[in-house]
């Protein structure tokens, strides 16, 4: 087992890793930016080195710099978690070379599997299922006749990353030439690279995931899926697993799919292969594959019993699985809310500030994973995810349930956050049922609950809090100077009976 590791990341997964290393006896080492010297996982971990300024090209995109800060506290393994370089073939070869070990596919794996077109003609010779599309490198008079043969509605997609970037729905052709603009701008920036392609839009379609492990003694396996459809302008914010739409012989085979798929690249390590499926025809068809952990691990581990962090530890350092195929029995169901810092009842802008006070939820089948403390900062430079809520359940209704009580245990001060849109999903008819698909909140208004109060607002809710306090302190003198003899007066008592004489209880 390894000796030390480097962390590549922050947040709430940088704490994530930092806690299953400990659990592992292996000693860390976190990175962190100007923007983050106080941040939680920097006091986690036994060693932090800064990287440089807050932007994320200067510190957490550096290559050369964590590579040289992993030589310099001597850690053999580092672990990137997800986003910032955790997807680039360049940084696991890069790790490689420095003879450092990355905990992670091989480069070759994700250079494979990272190209979206070159992902979709690799599977395709193993037999996956494909969304009609069309080839990556074509010119834009290509992509608009290539368009209508395919037909529309259709997506435009970045062939070089996702995360919903560089991604446009298009319903006509007048329409697309623009668009096919717009996303090559987009892709550019968040990738280094314009190359799009096309894919029909499957209308009403699921976002289906498939959870895969493989080791490096050919043991790969199917920890079932992740239901993930709930999502704005192709952002995740509610998974789940398993999936009300999947049956267990539909769940059986896209497992075999998706193991099929993760073995055509010789992957080893975390994976997860993602489909659209499309209920109306029990039909899924494959999307592309993230070679790394995701976001919504957690609501797998809580079904599965399988800590996926540790394994992907134990997997880099040449170990064998401790799991076959045969070995799962997935319990119960999970339920992950994305806790961000946005405003929902403003088109979701992005909140700052500091973090004044800080109330988590616990009790039985309670997770959260977070990097706030009272006092931290949150900043616009990084992704506005706070935390992570998962509850666990012995089923679908119990885990909705479970996940109302502790969203409204939940209590962040100095930030909007995503918490009041998470209740109102709890409370939707379509959510509960399942009926719900990826376009479910393009057709919804989201804000139907009531905002939270305004300053004045909370500040007349004192006032008149603070008048019945005074109303409840002269009656129950009242009552004691009527009533009571030198004995001394039982407040409780007399404060129970002024609420039941109000009928409150």
């Amino acid at each position: 087992m390894f000796k030390k590791v480097l962390v590549a990341n922050r947040g709430e997964i940088a704490v994530r890793v930092l806690r299953a290393c400990e659990e592992r006896g292996i000693a860390t080492v976190a990175v962190f930016s100007e923007a983050d010297r106080t941040a939680l996982h920097v006091r986690y971990a036994d060693e932090a080195y800064l990287l440089g300024p807050a932007p994320s090209r200067e510190s957490y995109l550096r290559i050369d710099k964590i590579i040289d800060v992993a030589r310099k506290a001597g850690a053999d393994a580092i672990h990137p978690g997800y986003g910032f370089l955790s997807e680039r073939a360049e940084f696991a070869a890069a790790c490689r070379d420095a003879g450092i070990t990355f905990i992670g596919p091989g480069p070759e794996a994700i250079e494979a599997m990272g190209d979206k077109i070159t992902a979709r003609e690799t599977v395709r010779k193993r037999g996956v299922p494909l969304v009609p599309g069309t080839d990556k490198g074509l010119h834009d008079e290509d992509l608009v006749a290539a368009a209508q043969a395919i037909g529309f509605p259709l997506m435009i997609k970045a062939a070089a990353g996702g995360g919903g970037k560089g991604m446009r729905a298009v319903q006509e052709i007048g329409a697309l030439s623009s668009a096919i603009g717009a996303a090559r701008r987009e892709a550019m920036a968040a990738f280094g690279s314009d190359a799009v392609y096309l894919e029909k839009l499957i209308a009403n379609a699921r976002h289906i995931e498939i959870q895969i492990l493989a080791d490096s003694h050919g043991n790969t396996i199917s920890l079932g899926e992740r239901e993930c459809s709930i999502q704005r302008r192709h952002q995740k914010l509610i998974e789940e697993a398993p999936s009300v739409a999947i049956s267990e012989a539909m769940r059986a085979e896209m497992g075999q799919v998706a193991v099929a798929a993760a073995e055509s690249v010789g992957y080893v390590n975390a994976g997860t292969i993602e489909f659209l499926f499309d209920a109306k025809d029990n039909k899924y068809y494959f999307l592309e594959m993230n070679t790394r952990l995701q976001v919504e691990h957690p609501v797998t581990e809580l079904v599965t019993g399988i800590d996926i962090v540790k394994e992907q530890i134990s997997i880099a350092a040449g170990r064998r699985m401790r799991y076959r195929q045969e070995d799962l029995a997935p319990k119960g169901w999970a339920i992950e809310c994305r806790i961000t810092a946005e405003d929902p009842f403003n088109n979701f802008i992005p909140s700052t500030g500091t973090i004044t006070y800080l109330k988590e939820p616990t009790g039985p089948g309670v997770r959260v994973e977070s990097s706030l403390y009272e006092g931290c900062e949150v900043s616009l430079y990084y992704d506005p995810m706070l935390a992570k809520l998962i509850v666990h359940g012995e089923n679908r209704a119990e885990a909705i349930l479970r996940m109302r009580r502790a969203l409204n245990e939940y209590r962040i001060a100095g930030v909007k956050t995503s918490i009041p849109f998470h209740q109102e999903m709890m409370d939707s008819t379509e959510f509960i049922w399942g009926t719900f698909d990826t376009g479910f909140l393009g057709r919804r208004r989201i804000g139907a609950r009531q905002p939270i109060p305004t300053q004045h607002e909370r500040l007349a809710a004192v006032v008149a809090a603070l008048i019945e306090h005074e109303k409840d302190r002269q009656a129950a003198t009242h009552i004691g100077q009527n009533n009571r003899s030198d004995a001394a007066v039982d407040h409780w008592k007399l404060a129970g009976r002024l609420r039941a004489q109000r009928g409150q209880w």
